[in-house]
């Protein structure tokens, strides 16, 4: 039995999963937290790597493994390979100032024309320029740019600071993939090249004399190289004498799309800690508006993507307000009707990302003595978290994309009354498929690519079905307090 190994390293934990390269069944996996905050030091990812691949069983007898990470997050290091900072995350939205700078000095139309998106402050882009214009001393001492995923590959392969890796800081082995680029805002996928103009106009050198080292994209199916003789893995024999192969890495969502194995026709909708709604098209997507970003996918397609910055933790908070757990709340939700009542939350506890309001809060419409019940209040919870996808979703509808299925997947896809309350909300069967870690099995999909030059062809299994069970007076309140 031949094993790979597909790796997420989301905003909130590491996920390690070892699957049998020909069936893709799972082996064994293997988890570990990480700090919590919109900053982190990635030391504190690497820890959690170590950890999860341990709790995994290991990797001597492993022949690849591949890394999805949640984007955008920006690593800067200095000439020596050491982090500067900590990471500004995706969920991090003191850059909104810097978005709106870049915006009006280039314009929305001509930053999708460059780059397949319009920055918000999501994007590494814009916490380059924030860095810039709030730390200069910082940014004065940045060698190179990288994303979560590169910096964990670049470790994994043996790189680092000196004297803390075996290879050293060279940061020209930094790596990274399309997907993952695309959501920097100075890499476009139509092109396949950084925009470098772009780059130094929002950062410029800082007066290091120097060009920035960004990391080479590769190809999809590629690999990065081969896991380092590192003290944490003295030993990495899963291939014999050329050692574990390492490949591209992928964002987070082009994991799931690869993990998920979603074809033409198909839109996942996930519901993590942020909220994504994406489409694999043959063809690259460009949205002036900023709503759709025009990413690139993990197989050499494009992914264009709408994102919330809410979305399951809108459960968590109304179940923690109601003193609930998430299978009563679920339970809750479903004895009310359609509609909560009148009652309708428009979720944006964060901010949010889509529509672009980074300092807006949320807001608890139509209370009335009657509408005003713990299970309209569950159900209007459930009702704001997917009425907002369902914007998404049109949004990918209004840029071209077809829809035929929805795939539902996250933790929050799990809770009944979500499922039931999404074939209310959404006009197209919405599949669930079998839980699953997807991200980390693109990942080891991606792995096994590299290995073999194929990818590897596993299927998933849908687990629940849900037709078509249109209630239309749930989009008319949101959409009514949308534009109120």
């Amino acid at each position: 039995m031949t094993l790979v190994a597909g790796v997420d390293s989301s905003t909130q934990s590491c996920k390690v999963v070892v699957r049998d390269l020909e069936t893709g069944a799972t082996v064994r996996t293997g988890r570990a937290s990480h700090p919590d905050g919109t900053e982190v030091d990635p030391a504190a990812w690497w820890t959690a790597l170590v950890a999860a691949i341990t709790d995994a069983g290991g990797l001597d007898d492993v022949a690849a493994i591949s890394i999805a990470g949640q984007q955008h997050g920006m690593v800067v290091l200095d000439g020596e390979g050491r982090v500067i900072r900590p990471a500004l995350l995706w969920n991090d939205t003191r850059s909104a100032g810097a978005a709106a700078d870049l915006i009006a000095e280039f314009g929305a139309a001509d930053l999708a024309e460059r780059t397949g998106s319009v920055p918000v402050a999501s994007f590494t882009l814009t916490k380059l320029r924030w860095l810039q214009q709030n730390e200069p001393q910082n940014a004065a001492r940045v060698a190179a740019v990288a994303l979560p995923h590169d910096w964990l590959t670049w470790r994994l392969r043996g790189y680092g600071p000196a004297g803390e890796s075996p290879l050293g800081p060279v940061l020209a082995e930094l790596t990274t993939d399309r997907s993952d680029a695309s959501g920097t805002s100075y890499w476009s996928p139509a092109t396949g090249t950084y925009d470098r103009a772009l780059l130094d106009a929002a950062f410029g050198n800082s007066g290091k004399g120097h060009e920035l080292v960004l990391p080479t994209v590769i190809a999809p199916g590629a690999h990065a190289g081969t896991v380092g003789r590192l003290p944490e893995f003295p030993t990495p024999a899963g291939a014999g004498a050329t050692g574990i192969v390492v490949g591209a890495g992928a964002g987070d969502n082009a994991g799931a799309a690869l993990g998920l194995g979603a074809a033409a026709g198909d839109v996942v909708v996930s519901i993590g800690t942020s909220g994504t709604v994406f489409a694999v098209t043959e063809t690259a997507v460009r949205d002036e508006s900023g709503t759709v970003a025009g990413f690139a996918d993990a197989t050499g397609l494009f992914l264009p993507l709408v994102a919330t910055l809410n979305a399951a933790r809108i459960l968590d908070v109304v179940a923690g307000l109601l003193g609930v757990g998430h299978e009563e709340l679920g339970t809750l939700a479903l004895t009310a009707e359609p509609g909560s009542g009148g009652l309708v939350l428009q979720p944006y506890f964060e901010g949010e990302r889509t529509p672009n309001r980074p300092d807006a809060a949320a807001t608890l419409f139509g209370m009335t003595l009657a509408s005003t019940t713990r299970e309209n209040l569950a159900r209007a919870a459930v009702e704001g978290l997917l009425c907002g996808l369902a914007d998404g979703l049109g949004a990918l509808r209004d840029r071209g994309v077809s829809a035929s299925r929805i795939l539902l997947v996250g933790g929050a896809a799990q809770n009944a009354a979500v499922g039931v309350i999404a074939s209310e909300v959404f006009d197209v069967p919405v599949s669930i498929p079998e839980p699953g870690e997807y991200v980390a099995a693109g990942a080891a999909r991606q792995a096994g690519w590299a290995l073999t030059g194929e990818l590897p062809a596993w299927s998933t299994a849908i687990a629940v079905e849900h037709p078509v069970r249109t209630a239309a007076v749930i989009g008319e309140q949101y959409r009514a307090v949308a534009s109120a």
